[in-house]
C-alpha cells in the first residue's frame, strides 16, 4: 500500500470515527431513529478498525511478536540459567558453608606439622652448618700450622742447603789451591828439566 487514500485515516493509532447512531429529524415532535442502520454499520466499523490496526498499526504486532520470541525463549530453554545459577548458588553455599571450614581446618593443621618439620631441618641444618664451620675452622688451623710448618722446615732446608754450599765452596777453593800449589810446583820441576 502505497498511501492513504481520502478516505482513509492518518497513522493516529485510532480506529476509524463514524457518529454511530443517526437520528433523523421528521416534522413535529416525533424523532425517529434509525435502529437498522446502526447496528448495520457498527460490525462493518468495528472491522475497518480492525483492518486499519492490522495494516497501519504495527504496535500490536510488534508485541506479539515479543510475546512469541519471549514465550518461545522461556520455553525452550526452559529457564536453564536459571536452574544452573541456582544450582551454583547451591554449590557456592555448600561451599562455604562445609567444605571451606573442613579445608580450613585441615590447613591448619597441615600448615602446622610443615612448620613443626620445618623449624626441625632448620634446627637440624643450623647444627650441621655449626658442625661444618667448625671442622673448617680446625682445617684451617690444620692448614696454618702445616703452613707455618713447611715455611720452618724450607728456612731450615735453605740454610741447610747454604751451609752445605758453603762447605762446597770452601772444599772447592781448598781444592783449587791445592791443585795450583801442586801444579805450581810441577812446574818448578819441570823448569829444573827444561834448564838442562
Amino acid at each position: 500500500m502505497s498511501g492513504a487514500s481520502p478516505a482513509s485515516p492518518g497513522r493516529s493509532g485510532s480506529a476509524l470515527q463514524l457518529p454511530l447512531p443517526l437520528s433523523l429529524s421528521l416534522s413535529g415532535d416525533r424523532k425517529r431513529e434509525v435502529p437498522a442502520a446502526g447496528t448495520l454499520l457498527q460490525p462493518i466499523i468495528k472491522d475497518v478498525g480492525e483492518i486499519y490496526s492490522r495494516l497501519l498499526d504495527h504496535r500490536p504486532v510488534i508485541q506479539g511478536e515479543i510475546r512469541y520470541f519471549v514465550k518461545e525463549f522461556e520455553e525452550k530453554r526452559g529457564l536453564r540459567e536459571l536452574r544452573v545459577l541456582e544450582n551454583l548458588k547451591k554449590t557456592i553455599f555448600e561451599t562455604n558453608e562445609n567444605i571451606l571450614p573442613k579445608c580450613e581446618q585441615s590447613m591448619h593443621d597441615s600448615l602446622n606439622e610443615v612448620f613443626q618439620r620445618l623449624q626441625a631441618a632448620n634446627d637440624m641444618i643450623h647444627k650441621v652448618q655449626e658442625k661444618e664451620h667448625e671442622q673448617r675452622k680446625i682445617q684451617a688451623d690444620k692448614l696454618i700450622a702445616a703452613e707455618e710448618k713447611r715455611v720452618a722446615q724450607r728456612e731450615t732446608f735453605l740454610k741447610e742447603q747454604q751451609n752445605k754450599r758453603e762447605e762446597v765452596d770452601e772444599e772447592h777453593r781448598k781444592a783449587t789451591e791445592r791443585l795450583r800449589e801442586q801444579y805450581s810446583e810441577m812446574e818448578k820441576e819441570l823448569a829444573k828439566y827444561v834448564s838442562f
